[in-house]
């Protein structure tokens, strides 16, 4: 299909959809035998149902964190049933999504800071998922430099758990790894638990209660894996990874399988 011959919705969002499941370079999804679209086009394609998924009206209606009493109790009580895990509404962790390297000059943020500490650059992508896995909240916008403590510390759902708790609604807990600091609305493993005590019996459960993690994700969009690598702009692939974020949680709320 020439550049500027016009490319109906459904091949836009079928061109997209190829890109975000393989992974695969847009000059490759554009000579598919099935499409026939032009490097261009394909990149047109993408940018645009990007876009349209990072919208406010897409994606706050299908990335949303508790809003109300009645939505945190439902999420605590999904998470009890599920694990037996008393005030549980979430869970927390960060995956580095792979990018290629930015422009050494950008003056916010430099090609030096998106190199994470395995050696290759990155955006630090923090995730909060419930009992399902349905992705609550995503910050993807810091780069892989940035621990994880400092995007939660810069994190709005931060803000909105110590605000919980301060005005006494304290049995709602979210649970993370021992990278995160100790909080009463953030719960880490306990450190050097003696076999048989009740922290050993509290750091089990937790490990399996804990369930959030990028690979599910990746697995289902593989244009985030590491291999794969994510050739766009940090603000670019930003707006990717938050539209993966849209379209994992379609495929939960309609059971479909990874």
């Amino acid at each position: 299909v020439p550049v500027g011959q016009h490319l109906t919705l459904r091949t836009k969002v079928l061109t997209a959809l190829n890109f975000y499941g393989y992974g695969s370079y847009q000059l490759n999804i554009g000579q598919n035998c099935n499409q026939s679209v032009s490097q261009s086009s394909v990149s047109k394609a993408i940018c645009q149902i990007t876009d349209a998924l990072n919208t406010p009206e897409i994606f706050n209606r299908y990335v949303q964190f508790p809003r109300n009493i009645n939505e945190l109790q439902r999420l605590r009580n999904e998470f009890y049933r599920k694990y037996q895990f008393p005030g549980v509404i979430g869970c927390i962790n960060c995956t580095h999504i792979a990018i290629y390297p930015p422009q050494s000059d950008d003056p916010l943020y430099p090609e030096h800071l998106y190199v994470n500490r395995k050696g290759y650059h990155s955006i630090n992508t923090q995730l909060i998922c419930d009992a399902n896995l349905k992705i609550l909240n995503v910050c993807a916008r810091y780069p892989g430099s940035s621990h994880d403590t400092f995007i939660w510390n810069n994190s709005n759902v931060q803000t909105y758990m110590r605000n919980l708790h301060e005005h006494g609604h304290r049995s709602y807990f979210l649970l993370g790894d021992s990278g995160y600091p100790l909080r009463s609305y953030l719960l880490t493993p306990c450190n050097d638990a003696a076999p048989g005590t009740p922290e050993e019996r509290y750091n089990i459960s937790q490990k399996r209660t804990k369930r959030c993690n990028g690979g599910v994700l990746k697995l289902r969009f593989r244009c985030l894996l590491k291999h794969r690598m994510l050739h766009y702009p940090p603000e670019r692939a930003s707006k990717i990874i938050n539209a993966v974020v849209v379209l994992h949680n379609m495929c939960i709320d309609a059971n479909l399988p990874n």
